[in-house]
């Protein structure tokens, strides 16, 4: 069992040290905007967050909401 654990740390150790690379080693290094708000090419079709976009409809008055 101690030899499986320690296996999987030997293998897991260096994928996230490699994929994190420029986060810590770098005195700038930030992770990523994955989020859809961040991408340029998405706000330019008018795609946005499923919350944001939930949020701003929960905003817009009705027909029924006016009267």
């Amino acid at each position: 069992m101690l030899k499986l654990f320690l296996i999987i740390v030997a293998i897991l150790l260096p994928a996230i040290l490699f994929m994190g690379f420029k986060v810590f080693f770098t005195k700038k290094g930030k992770f990523p905007n994955s989020h859809v708000e961040g991408n340029k090419e998405l706000r330019k079709q008018g795609i946005g967050c499923v919350k944001s976009q939930d949020r701003q409809a929960q905003k817009r008055k009705t027909i029924f909401e006016i009267e």
